[in-house]
């Protein structure tokens, strides 16, 4: 669920009180992963959370590895200084967590490796005693691949080691983990509730966790994640015969069919990209497609199913061909498969090159239902309903018009998806409306909820987030030109903010209230690329 619409005087959510979550684990066993997506997710409930990292808080305070002691890691005796060392660090981390619980904060995640009873006795005790609940978060791994693959990914391209040679990062850092191992200590211990994590989300344990937050679900989430690398595009569904109808389900346009192919070559030639500079093949993975049940957002994932843009006569899946459909201009279809609410449907088609791709119709992924505002503009919204609109321009995100949804209850309805979106192991491509993109959007990087009606999100332009262990990196990239995000027969002879309005349809309301906010900052997709990563650019 998204965050609620109601505050507390204590400002705690779900009478959970205030819960310290202790990681433990060896290093490079997924903790930082499980970390940062349990603060996304508790963040996006609206529950106050903080990850502090022992490690991140040491690299700021002290340096990477070149400006510590040569004992700092190593296992054994330690010197005076290194032991002061260590003790400033933890303290410090302690403090952080103190001063977010004083400053209302309900859920501190405490990222460290905490390998010992004594340690975690220790902390857990010091903040039982100020009414905290401490809950203890065990990551074990036994998958090698999981833990080289997260030491190259991740630690070796800390401040810890920058400069050094990859492979001897590597094996410095698992002369860090071995040295751990001789001093580690399972948690078997039964005095405090923990949770424990095989390979992160293979396996869970549960012990002795209950009330709302805590089982139903900070464990509920736990369940459905994952670190396999993979990629997330967003990209909106083509032109449609009937723009901007909420009650008319209408085809694509012959534009919309063009923009449908252009969307696949780009994401294709892209994705193909982006795994080669990770080391991948792209032909031995497969990229899942996600729609909503709308014809203009599923009809735009056809050409993905298709062998080659040579022409062909179209097989059309029974259920799909019995409809009225405007038929693309040209497209073959390979063997391919479209799930809806039942079971998968397999169809054949003639033999040629082809991708591997799953289609995914998702009833929740329908766009924002606007209610009596469907088809007009601002002005004629402002106009007609002066007392909505001035209800609508105070809170834009909790606002309801008659007969409509807000924003809240939207992401209420795509929560499952938000789930679903955890546990995808493959790359995925989501073909929206612009409002559940912004939702979608603004839970992976974190935005505030205030900020989701303003979130500008245009036809033409690939939105790529990649999830990594300290949250996610994100680019935007724009492949289409076409009409439905430019005005048809427009030259721009009438002055640049002329030309600007012609370039939208203006019975799209909440679109172009997106363009239009004043007062706050829209995200617009040129923007979004430095929220977490420098955008790419890509010649035309």
């Amino acid at each position: 669920m998204a965050a609620p619409l109601y505050t507390t005087a204590s400002g705690l959510l779900f009478h959970a009180g205030k819960i310290l979550i202790l990681t433990v684990g060896l290093p490079a066993r997924g903790k930082t992963h499980i970390s940062r997506a349990l603060e996304r997710y508790l963040t996006w409930m609206g529950v106050k959370t903080q990850v502090v990292s022992l490690g991140d808080y040491r690299r700021k305070t002290l340096g990477g590895t070149q400006k510590l002691p040569s004992d700092y890691f190593t296992l054994g005796e330690k010197s005076p200084e290194t032991m002061e060392l260590r003790k400033m660090v933890s303290d410090g981390c302690e403090k952080l967590i103190e001063d977010f619980f004083g400053a209302g904060g309900q859920v501190v995640i405490y990222d460290a490796n905490n390998g010992t009873r004594q340690v975690r006795q220790e902390l857990a005790e010091k903040f039982d005693k100020q009414g905290i609940h401490v809950i203890i978060l065990e990551s074990v791994c036994d998958n090698k691949e999981i833990i080289e693959t997260n030491i190259r990914n991740v630690k070796i391209s800390s401040p810890d080691y920058r400069g050094w040679d990859p492979d001897k990062a590597v094996d410095d850092y698992y002369g860090r983990i071995r040295d751990r191992e001789a001093t580690y200590e399972t948690v078997e211990e039964t005095t405090w509730p923990f949770i424990r994590i095989i390979n992160v989300g293979e396996k869970i344990m549960v012990n002795n966790i209950r009330g709302y937050l805590q089982q139903s679900r900070i464990v509920f989430f736990l369940m459905n994640i994952h670190n396999r690398p993979r990629m997330i595009y967003f990209a909106r569904s083509g032109q449609s015969l009937i723009e901007h109808s909420y009650k008319a389900d209408s085809d694509l346009s012959p534009a919309g069919w063009e923009y449908s192919e252009r969307l696949k070559e780009f994401v294709v030639e892209r994705r193909a990209k982006s795994l080669e500079q990770r080391g991948f093949n792209p032909n031995d993975r497969r990229l899942v497609i996600w729609t909503s049940t709308r014809r203009r957002a599923h009809h735009t994932a056809w050409p993905f199913l298709t062998a080659t843009k040579t022409p062909s006569d179209l097989q059309l899946i029974p259920h799909i061909a019995s409809s009225h459909l405007t038929m693309p201009p040209q497209s073959a279809v390979a063997r391919h498969m479209v799930v809806t609410d039942g079971e998968p449907i397999t169809t054949k088609a003639a033999a040629g090159p082809s991708l591997n791709v799953k289609v995914i119709e998702k009833p929740q992924m329908s766009e924002i239902n606007p209610g009596v505002w469907d088809g007009l503009t601002p002005d004629q919204a402002r106009k007609f309903y002066p007392e909505e609109w001035a209800r609508f321009v105070k809170d834009p995100y909790a606002f309801r018009a008659p007969r409509a949804e807000s924003y809240h209850d939207l992401s209420v309805r795509l929560e499952p998806i938000l789930i679903e979106l955890e546990r995808e192991k493959e790359d995925l491509l989501i073909i929206g409306h612009s409002s559940v993109i912004r939702c979608l959007l603004s839970y992976l990087i974190g935005l505030p909820a205030s900020e989701i009606p303003a979130i500008e999100i245009a036809r033409g332009d690939l939105l790529e987030v990649v999830p990594t262990s300290y949250g996610v990196h994100s680019q935007a990239f724009h492949f289409w030109d076409g009409p439905g995000r430019r005005g048809e027969g427009v030259d721009g002879d009438d002055g640049p903010e002329e030309f600007e309005r012609s370039k939208r349809d203006e019975t799209n309301f909440y679109e172009n209230y997106a363009e239009d906010t004043k007062g706050k900052k829209p995200v617009t997709t040129v923007e979004l690329g430095f929220l977490t990563g420098e955008p790419e650019k890509i010649p035309e």
